[in-house]
């Protein structure tokens, strides 16, 4: 069984109706730790989960069965550690596939310290930007739309298809604010949005491909056998592989803008030639 220490979790405490657990012989509680149980609607609670969550993380097999009393099944505090584990890593985009298998591990023997370690390397945010909750009204805003736009509404799917924004409740959350700023800014300079997107469109395409040359440079020569080692080098690669990428940008702007401004004074002398 999971020990109650996984995820930084050693105990907690339920609401009522939570008791502490029975000890059944003398000798047997002389030698048991002494842990707050659960039943599952406390559990779920304390979790900051559902019932149904809990009783599906038990149907995938990543949450061991509780210990049962009569027809009530009685959790402790290793289970509260598990679920808070699971939730943490559904959060950074892990599927139950992925979480299986990195619970499997652990349980053939790994340091699920060192796994854990790894993922939070290849999940953290590459930069301290946070994501922001907007209205759709206040998205629409931004960009001169009215709510009641056609075009807004197409504007809005074509966003969230890009992935700028994604439904959240009665709301959207932007995970990058200032990508959306430079798509207000643009649009206030009078480029068309649809142009907008478009381009944003292929700068992700081409962002991926650079992403890709510098994970195979991590593959090809990090040396990432050891979980513990893998997160050691992606977080040496992060900021190298952000000044490589923004000092060849402001390389390629500089050469580009360069390029368009001589090929404007040729065209410009040429029209006044007699």
């Amino acid at each position: 069984m999971v020990t109650g220490t996984i995820g930084g979790v050693k105990g907690g405490r339920g609401r009522a109706g939570v008791r502490d657990e029975h000890h059944h012989g003398h000798h047997e509680g002389r030698h048991r730790t002494r842990m707050t149980t659960y039943r599952i609607d406390d559990l779920a609670h304390a979790a900051g989960t559902t019932v149904r969550n809990v009783r599906n993380y038990q149907e995938r097999g990543l949450l061991p069965p509780p210990r049962r009393e009569g027809r009530v099944g009685i959790y402790d505090d290793t289970h509260l550690a598990r679920i808070r584990m699971i939730c943490r890593m559904q959060e950074r985009g892990h599927t139950f596939a992925t979480i299986a298998e990195l619970l499997g591990a652990w349980q053939r023997g790994a340091d699920l310290g060192d796994l854990l370690g790894l993922e939070k390397a290849l999940t953290d945010p590459w930069d301290d930007e946070r994501p922001e909750r907007r209205t759709a009204a206040e998205l629409l805003a931004a960009f001169g739309l009215p709510a009641a736009d056609e075009a807004a509404a197409t504007a809005l799917e074509r966003a969230t298809a890009l992935g700028l924004v994604r439904p959240d409740g009665d709301a959207y959350a932007v995970p990058s604010p200032r990508l959306l700023r430079v798509g207000a800014e643009l649009v206030a300079a009078g480029v068309p949005l649809d142009a907008v997107l478009a381009v944003t469109a292929r700068i992700r395409e081409h962002c991926a491909a650079i992403a890709a040359e510098f994970v195979g440079l991590a593959v090809a020569h990090g040396h990432l056998g050891a979980p513990a080692g893998a997160a050691a080098y992606i977080d040496r690669l992060r900021p190298l592989a952000q000044q490589a990428v923004q000092g060849l940008m402001a390389e390629a702007m500089s050469g580009v803008v360069e390029a368009e401004v001589d090929r404007r004074i040729a065209g410009i002398a040429r029209t006044r030639e007699p």
